[in-house]
């Protein structure tokens, strides 16, 4: 584990960002209350024929032009991933390394297919990135342009059901030293529901920050996400599981060779437009 307090190390923690060393109005009209006839269920119908598919991109070898190193370690993150992911149901799509456009092809036909019987859709993007970029083999890709093929507009099947994209990537070139604390049904009725509803996007960590990966075991937030949901799926909803793996993820600390990449910490950052409680079928 990359665990310090268990004494066991594996490999060196990496992360998942360009380098390691020196990466370097009008007026609104005013808006009126209305009832837009949005049921008020209080947790999402998981219980269609199917429960939906999951598609991992896992992306480890990289064009030399866009000075990216090679991703050990992230086989073990698809792995865990498929494995898990199987395991509640999902229908699993694994698909290594891959170009921007193949990456934008994947989910573009992915969005075009009818998932009027699964309760909903999970993607999976293990690669280097930035803040709101993701990689491709060949270079970068901005985040929006694959999640915003399954607005409710542009994915009708999926409208108004929970996707669900995970992202296991850099967003930043910012260490965290960490500091010591002292420690004490079917719906009838027509709706009209926002393009941008029922979307959750969970990042490995906030904003600007590096992603650590060890070189053995996978990343720290995947590794943390596959246990939480094996041990917690059947049971909690999934923002008390997403926050469990933050804790989880939080316990861990970097070992490196280097001085200034060692003993570092990581939190992940949970974005949520859900709409209602997901609690995945028993």
């Amino acid at each position: 584990m990359a665990n310090m307090k268990d004494g066991l190390q594996l490999g060196q923690d990496e992360a998942d960002t360009k380098s390691l060393f020196g990466s370097q109005g009008k007026s609104l009209p005013v808006s009126k209350s209305m009832d837009s006839g949005i049921q008020s269920d209080e947790s999402y119908k998981m219980d269609y024929p199917e429960i939906g598919i999951c598609i991992i991109i896992n992306n480890k070898n990289f064009h030399p032009a866009t000075g990216m190193a090679f991703r050990s370690g992230t086989d073990a993150d698809a792995a865990h991933i498929r494995d898990t992911f199987m395991t509640l149901g999902y229908k699993v799509n694994l698909n290594n390394d891959r170009t921007c456009k193949q990456m934008v092809d994947i989910l573009q036909n992915v969005a075009k297919d009818d998932h009027s019987n699964q309760s909903s859709f999970v993607c999976v993007l293990l690669s280097h990135g930035e803040d709101g970029l993701i990689y491709g083999t060949d270079g970068p890709l901005e985040l929006k342009i694959l999640t915003g093929l399954f607005r409710g507009d542009r994915c009708k099947s999926l409208a108004g059901k929970p996707k669900l994209f995970f992202f296991q990537a850099c967003r930043g070139t910012e260490l965290d030293s960490g500091i010591e604390t002292d420690s004490r049904s079917e719906e009838s009725t027509c709706q009209k529901i926002p393009v941008e509803a029922d979307f959750l996007y969970a990042y490995s960590t906030a904003p600007g920050y590096y992603s650590w990966r060890n070189s053995s075991e996978g990343s720290w937030f995947i590794q943390s996400l596959c246990l939480m949901l094996k041990q917690h799926a059947k049971k909690l909803e999934l923002m008390q599981i997403l926050t469990r793996v933050n804790r989880k993820v939080a316990e861990y600390s970097s070992y490196s060779n280097h001085p200034d990449f060692h003993a570092k910490k990581q939190i992940p950052c949970i974005v949520s437009m859900l709409t209602k409680e997901l609690y995945f079928p028993h």
